[in-house]
């Protein structure tokens, strides 16, 4: 019996108590989760506690009725009431290890859903301009965002992973600037940008456009930002997909301008009634919606201020088609929220639904007990290439998502290297090869699953124990797309890899000798190697990391 197919038992149950009159009271889906303690149970639902004061029934006497239905089912073997009225309830091991065969069936789809079928959802991340590798604040987006797609996508949802960018603007001429004076041979402008990379992309420049440094320098700083620009954001892509990470739309600033996108955000406020004139500009009311102050759209000048283009955008997402815009935000824009909250009011759409905002914290790098604070090639920051170069690809993307994106976090060069069980990355997929390891062994002496499968004898408690992790799995998936909140999948799989390392320790699935007959015991532990290696596997292909047959 699975999660879900308990929830619908006890559904059914409370539709059995309450009668024909309350049915519109029971929920569409009932909630069950791991007890905190396995004396507990196999599973705990709550639900008598939020019904019974709305059915007017005392929470522990509804929770008793449902009990005495439960107990009666196929494949329950207790439940008991708990408490104030929780239901805590056992299945007996044959309908608990019959959770081995389903997942081992599903495969790939085991932990899906449809949830958020029918939602598009638009899902901004990263977002750097291209004026020098991505630094480790957008090197954590680019593993979390990618990860929260393949979160998102795995309950239903349509995903459209975008890189917004400009290539125009006070940052952009700092690096045409910079790149000019590289490639004359002299220092970086005061405000410019340093660092290898600079003179590697001027000296590029300077192959492709060899007599560039003969115009006059307002030409040839243009090209330099043309050319040097173009390279930028080729390595950037580059880069990216190096880390597993690919966009399907990237978003020109520009094109806002260009196509009319920001007077058609301009019009259809004022439409609304949402905007104003005052001293020879236009403001948009965003006061009404909980900002701070109104703010200028168009300045007294005619030109378009820098919300426009924030207007325009989130609304051509809207046209596009999006349910949903997801946007993931550094730290240092946490008093961008209220003005962009109060901006999709205005449209006259539900901020936090229609419009999300995520920031995320800081990413710092230790080695050797001591801050790495200076990358060789771009000069002044760590990139992302200095983390992958010092811990490869798996371990990088691993240690930015096993965190909450908004809490700063301490990365250990030294320990991400390591080959040991304090190692999470590692601890991981060395269970996942340790069930490789376990079928192939298998197999060598005769054990295969097609011969034979007793779920009634998955009765060690290690087996009970794995066997409630792997039905959690649906949950923590589901959770995790609900929550925005991808790190979830990570301490699940760790706590994973500890259930199963005790498991591999207690229980054989192979024959000690060649003098012992494989059994369906040794068939069925089969069956729950496999299914534990299907759920690490999955779980590992939401946050982008490889799940090895070998280590």
């Amino acid at each position: 019996m699975t999660p879900e197919q308990l929830a619908d038992a006890i559904r059914s149950a409370l539709l059995d108590v309450l009668g024909p009159a309350r049915a519109t009271d029971v929920p569409e889906a009932v909630r069950v989760e791991r007890p905190r303690s396995r004396e507990h149970g196999d599973w705990s639902t709550n639900v008598a506690l939020q019904l019974g004061k709305r059915v007017g029934v005392p929470p522990r006497e509804l929770a008793a009725a449902l009990a005495d239905r439960l107990g009666a089912a196929d494949g329950i073997k207790a439940v008991d009431v708990a408490g104030p009225g929780f239901l805590n309830v056992t299945l007996d091991a044959a309908s608990a290890g019959e959770l081995a065969r389903t997942v081992v069936e599903a495969g790939e789809r085991y932990g899906t859903s449809d949830t958020a079928q029918g939602e598009r959802i638009n899902l901004e991340f990263v977002s750097a301009n291209p004026t020098g590798p991505i630094h480790l604040g957008g090197t954590r987006w680019a593993a979390v965002g990618d990860a929260l797609a393949r979160v998102l996508s795995a309950v239903g949802a349509q995903v459209e992973r975008e890189y917004y960018f400009n290539d125009h603007g006070a940052q952009i001429d700092r690096f045409a600037r910079s790149l000019l004076a590289a490639a004359k041979g002299g220092p970086a402008p005061e405000d410019g940008y340093a660092g290898a990379y600079i003179n590697d992309i001027a000296a590029q420049v300077l192959q492709r456009e060899p007599h560039v440094l003969d115009l006059p320098d307002a030409q040839a700083q243009e090209r330099f930002r043309a050319v040097g620009v173009e390279l930028m954001f080729a390595e950037i892509k580059q880069s990216l997909h190096d880390f597993g990470v690919d966009f399907d739309v990237y978003f020109h600033e520009n094109a806002l301008h260009d196509s009319g996108a920001v007077q058609r955000a301009v019009d259809r406020l004022t439409e609304l009634g949402k905007m104003y004139e005052k001293d020879g500009a236009l403001w948009l009311r965003t006061t009404d919606y909980g900002d701070d102050k109104d703010r200028v759209v168009i300045k007294s000048d005619g030109s378009p201020a820098y919300i426009s283009g924030d207007l325009a955008y989130y609304l051509d997402k809207r046209e596009r088609g999006f349910d949903r815009a997801i946007i993931m935000l550094g730290a240092d824009h946490h008093g961008y929220v209220k003005r962009m909250m109060a901006m999709c009011a205005a449209f006259g759409d539900t901020p936090g639904e229609n419009l999300e905002i995520l920031i995320g914290q800081m990413v710092n790098l230790v080695r050797d007990g001591q801050p790495v604070r200076m990358s060789k090639r771009a000069g002044t920051v760590v990139v992302l290439e200095d983390l992958v170069g010092a811990v490869g690809v798996d371990a990088a993307r691993y240690a930015l998502t096993r965190s909450s994106s908004d809490s700063n976090i301490d990365i250990d060069l030294d320990l991400l290297a390591r080959r040991t069980n304090e190692n999470p990355v590692f601890y991981v997929q060395y269970a996942h090869a340790r069930t490789c390891n376990v079928a192939r062994l298998a197999a060598e002496d005769g054990v295969r699953r097609e011969d034979g499968f007793d779920p009634s004898l998955l009765s060690h408690e290690t087996e009970s124990v794995l066997l409630a992790a792997l039905g959690d799995y649906p949950r923590v998936v589901a959770q995790a797309a609900q929550l925005r909140e991808p790190h979830r999948v990570a301490r699940y799989l760790e706590d994973l890899a500890g259930h199963f390392h005790k498991w591999y320790d207690e229980c054989r699935v192979r024959p000690r000798d060649a003098d012992e007959e494989v059994t369906d015991l040794h068939r069925t532990r089969l069956w729950l190697n496999d299914a534990t290696r299907t759920v690490i596997a999955n779980g590992l292909g939401l946050l982008g990391v490889s799940a090895p047959e070998r280590l």
